[in-house]
């Protein structure tokens, strides 16, 4: 495990249904990312497609696809990919996270726990039913999924596996845009943990997207703000402040199960 590491996200547009096209614009910026020694990139939710929800059965046949594309350029660039795409299994549909490590190899997928109901998600996508934490190049990883910021029980549970960072990929709309900066950083604060968080801009039928992708450290401070444009920005990764704010603040130590559980 390398305990100094960049760590970077990517937010861009993503184009309903057109694989082809997000896929070039996702390469061009993992290019740059992998230019400027970055061992870990983060991509939006539903990044080869958004949510086409209605042709995701067409767009899942091509998800190995993508997914092999992606495990070449990681093996090639030595960069660690993750982000989510539609994956058909046994006639169900999950937004499953995808992650690719530095040797090219996928160490793990996760199929989203919490479907937003007010998107519709529930009517086309089956819920996950494993929370997962990964042993990567770097570490213990622990993954999740846009509207799984909204449930603090989930980030504890990857703290408690031993996840020194979790990683987000999202499409969270302006609207909330608040909530979104509240949540990463009190899911960094309360768990002791690095947020790596991707959010996707532009805009679809319904919402808008503010980008503001994020790193946060365990103290809860930002060390990159993607704004509002597309673009891709990285931090430098340091595991030891992981160590430090948890020998400050002894939360682990301090918990107590057997009242709240």
């Amino acid at each position: 495990m390398r305990k100094k590491i960049k760590a970077g996200v990517v937010q861009f547009d993503i184009k309903n249904g057109q694989i082809e096209t997000n896929l070039n614009t996702v390469f061009g910026y993992l290019e740059k990312l992998a230019s400027q020694d970055v061992s870990l990139a983060v991509l939006p939710e539903m990044f080869s497609c958004s949510f086409d929800n209605e042709n995701l059965s067409r767009h899942s046949k091509k998800t190995d696809k993508v997914v092999e594309e992606l495990s070449f350029f990681a093996e090639k660039k030595k960069i660690a990919i993750v982000g989510t795409l539609p994956e058909k299994k046994a006639n169900k549909i999950y937004n499953t996270m995808v992650f690719i490590d530095v040797d090219g190899k996928v160490k793990g997928v996760y199929r989203k726990l919490h479907l937003f109901r007010l998107t519709g998600e529930n009517l086309y996508y089956t819920a996950g039913d494993k929370i997962v934490t990964i042993d990567s190049s770097f570490g213990k990883i622990g993954l999740m999924t846009c509207y799984d910021l909204r449930f603090p029980e989930l980030a504890r549970s990857l703290f408690l596996q031993g996840a020194q960072m979790i990683v987000v990929s999202a499409q969270w709309p302006e609207s909330r845009k608040e909530h979104w900066k509240t949540l990463v950083t009190a899911r960094s604060v309360e768990n002791q943990l690095f947020m790596v968080c991707s959010n996707r801009t532009g805009s679809d039928e319904l919402l808008h997207f503010p980008g503001m992708s994020m790193i946060v450290d365990p103290m809860g401070n930002v060390l990159a703000d993607a704004g509002c444009d597309e673009t891709s920005v990285f931090a430098k990764i340091d595991y030891g402040l992981v160590k430090t704010a948890r020998a400050l603040i002894p939360c682990m130590t301090d918990r107590r199960p057997e009242i709240y559980g």
